[in-house]
């Protein structure tokens, strides 16, 4: 591989990270952004030196064949490193699906490796005008809602999450929904924040079932996880 993909971490068995299948999860090192709920703040910055050696990582994988069905791609921010697409190649060849988390932030490059795809978990964070409400980073949500497009076109099986942080009017959660719906969003969760001592944060929305209900009709399926 010419570039090095540089790894934080890996969970070798997960059964929530893609829905249905038994996976493992790489987390790589990298993000532009600085969402305010983020949990893997220590995968923000790109540090090689404490990159997990991927030879380890394949050997692992490949121990795991018969186990496992899939690999996870996940971060930080995964597309931020041109790794990404040879390594997608190498877990391939081990016979395994492989999964993507992204957030949407490099539209161009999630254009040239989403036929490679099997699966994406794609995190919507805010209605696209306001992401720097939730990123800290301005004129990102153009970058986001033209990644959805290209997930949405592309015919890729992928669901849409959301995390409704406090700081997220109801209104603006509807708004959302609502746009994405409008976009050909099928597939919808709306995922539970937590703090840092990993205690839910409740969100006003999840105690309106009426408001819920209502929603749930503009998606074959919207739930909630958290």
């Amino acid at each position: 591989m010419e570039q090095k993909l540089l790894v934080g971490g890996i969970i070798s068995l997960t059964t929530v990270d893609y829905p249905g299948h038994l996976a493992a999860v790489i987390f790589m090192q990298g993000c532009t952004w600085r969402c305010k709920y983020c949990h893997n703040q220590h995968l923000q910055s790109i540090l090689p030196k404490e990159s997990l050696p991927w030879e380890d990582i394949l050997n692992l994988l490949s121990s795991r064949k018969g186990l496992l069905e899939a690999v996870v791609f996940s971060g930080g921010e995964p597309l931020l490193q041109d790794a990404l697409a040879d390594a997608i190649a190498d877990v391939k060849k081990l016979g395994f699906k492989v999964g993507l988390h992204t957030a949407g932030a490099f539209p161009d490059k999630l254009a040239k490796i989403v036929s490679s795809l099997d699966w994406v978990g794609f995190d919507v964070k805010h209605s696209f005008k306001d992401y720097d409400k939730i990123v800290s980073v301005p004129n990102q949500g153009d970058l986001a809602r033209k990644s959805l497009e290209i997930l949405i076109a592309s015919n890729v099986d992928f669901e849409v999450r959301m995390t409704l942080h406090e700081s997220i009017e109801t209104s603006s959660i509807v708004e959302v929904l609502k746009e994405i719906s409008s976009m050909g969003v099928k597939q919808v969760v709306l995922q539970k924040c937590r703090d840092k001592n990993e205690k839910v944060v409740e969100h006003p929305i999840f105690s309106d079932k009426l408001l819920l209900e209502d929603l749930s009709k503009y998606f074959d399926s919207l739930s909630v996880r958290g």
